[in-house]
Parts: structure tokens; C-alpha cells; sequence
């Protein structure tokens, strides 16, 4: 795949980062193991520590541009981004040691598990369940206990972790354009160190060969992002207003495609 297609893919990894709160896992791990497709079982290696870099990168630039009234919901929350950081540490460690197949059928079934719930239990979908206030910040929303499973968790399988914070933060009556937002910074909690661990220690997991930086495909991250960034920089500056109900039905979409992706490469 040529690098003009990912700078391609890369306009659709900038919208999924702004609109869903996807930094860029669920779309860059399909594309990066296709990309690294024959390098074998090190190809899914490869594409989770890619991904975590262009998450960093777009999830970092898509915070920026968020407004202060928004990340205000985040205030006070240190406790919450330590153990999403320590999870994220863990995770991404452990990616390292464990076979393909592994974080493969974890990536599909974790998403399986997640659409199955968000069709079944309300909160999620405007009119699926009694309606709740708003919250004014997220502890509720997101209690400081599940910093580390869902940082471990998001790392391990390269997803970064807005497939578990966005759900919960919409059952606490925040919109989805305010859960989406927030789930950018939560982002850079936990695939910042999962970042650092794959360029740091990655390369002993994985066959060496030119392109690699640990078990980062560099060129291929830097594609990525270049086609990423004007889309998050236009659409923070213009973001689109979209029905609620639109919103948490495309996101759902993107789940399922993203899943059947993962599960059909290789």
C-alpha cells in the first residue's frame, strides 16, 4: 500500500479522531496490518505501536483545539490520568510477549462484546432508557478504578480507549459531542507511555528491518498523520453539528466495520 493511499486513509483517521474520539486505533490498526501484512505474526505487533503513535499525535492536536468549557469536565481528574497511564504502561507491555492471535481476537471480540452492549443496555442511544442530567464533571462518569483496565486494556490491543470511556460517559447524559471531545485527552493518557514502550522496547519482540523504530512503522505513522492533522485542525475549527441520535448510530457503525476489518486481515 502506498503512501499516498494512507495519506488518503489518514483524512479518515482525522475525522474519526474529532467526531468519535478515536485518536486512530480503529482505523489504523486494519490499515497498518495490511500495510505490514508480510512481515507475518509481527504485523499486528507492528500496527498497535503505529497506532499508538498517530493516536498521541492526532489526540494531542484534537485537545488543543478543544474549547476550556468542555475539558472542564476533566479538571481535578489526576488520579484518573495516572492509572490510565499505568495501564496504558502494562498493557502496551504485555502486547509485547504474548502471541498475535491474542490481541487479534481480543481487538474483535472486546468490540463484539461492546456493540452487543451498547444495542442491549440503555443509556447510550437518545430514547433507549430514561433520560438522565447532565453531569457537571465526569468522577461519576468515569470513577478513577477503571483508569488502570481500561488504559491496560485500550494499550493491549491498540484501540486507546475511547470504546470504554465515550459509552460511559454518554450513560452519565453527557452528548456525544462532549463525550468524543473528552475522550481525546483521556487518549493521550494512555497511549503516550504505550507510545514509549514500543519505540523503547519493542524491537527485541518483533524481526528487524529498515522502517521500524522499535515495532513503530514510522513512514507509514507519518502518512498517517499528515493526511490527519488538517482534517482535525478544519473540523476543531468548524466542527459539525450532528444529531445525537446520528451521532451515537455512526459510532456504532464504525465499531462493527472496524471488527470485521481486524478479523478478515491476515
Amino acid at each position: 500500500m502506498s503512501l499516498l493511499v494512507l495519506f488518503f486513509v489518514g483524512l479518515a483517521v482525522g475525522a474519526t479522531t474529532v467526531l468519535f474520539g478515536f485518536g486512530g486505533g480503529f482505523v489504523t490498526v486494519p490499515i497498518i496490518m495490511l500495510v505490514d501484512a508480510a512481515r507475518g505474526p509481527d504485523a499486528l505487533r507492528i500496527a498497535i505501536a503505529t497506532s499508538a503513535l498517530v493516536m498521541v499525535v492526532n489526540a494531542v492536536i484534537a485537545t488543543s483545539a478543544t474549547r476550556q468549557t468542555v475539558l472542564a469536565h476533566l479538571r481535578g481528574r489526576r488520579t484518573l490520568f495516572v492509572l490510565l497511564a499505568l495501564g496504558g504502561t502494562a498493557g502496551a507491555f504485555g502486547a509485547l510477549f504474548v502471541p498475535d492471535v491474542v490481541p487479534r481476537w481480543g481487538f474483535v471480540i472486546y468490540i463484539g462484546v461492546t456493540v452487543v452492549d451498547l444495542l442491549l443496555r440503555p443509556g447510550f442511544f437518545p430514547g433507549h432508557g430514561p433520560a438522565r442530567r447532565p453531569k457537571e464533571s465526569s468522577d461519576r462518569a468515569l470513577p478513577d478504578g477503571w483508569g488502570i483496565p481500561i488504559g491496560g486494556l485500550a494499550s493491549f490491543l491498540g484501540v486507546g480507549g475511547s470504546v470504554m470511556t465515550v459509552p460511559m460517559m454518554r450513560r452519565s447524559g453527557m452528548d456525544m459531542s462532549v463525550a468524543t471531545s473528552l475522550a481525546n485527552p483521556l487518549t493521550i493518557a494512555i497511549a503516550a507511555p504505550a507510545m514509549i514502550v514500543a519505540l523503547v522496547f519493542g524491537g527485541g519482540s518483533v524481526a528487524s528491518v529498515p522502517g521500524l523504530v522499535g515495532t513503530v512503522d514510522v513512514a507509514s505513522a507519518l502518512a498517517l498523520l499528515a493526511g490527519a492533522i488538517p482534517v482535525i485542525v478544519l473540523l476543531r475549527r468548524r466542527p459539525p453539528r450532528i444529531n445525537n441520535a446520528v451521532h451515537s448510530w455512526a459510532y456504532l457503525a464504525l465499531l462493527v466495520v472496524a471488527a470485521i476489518a481486524v478479523a478478515v486481515t491476515g
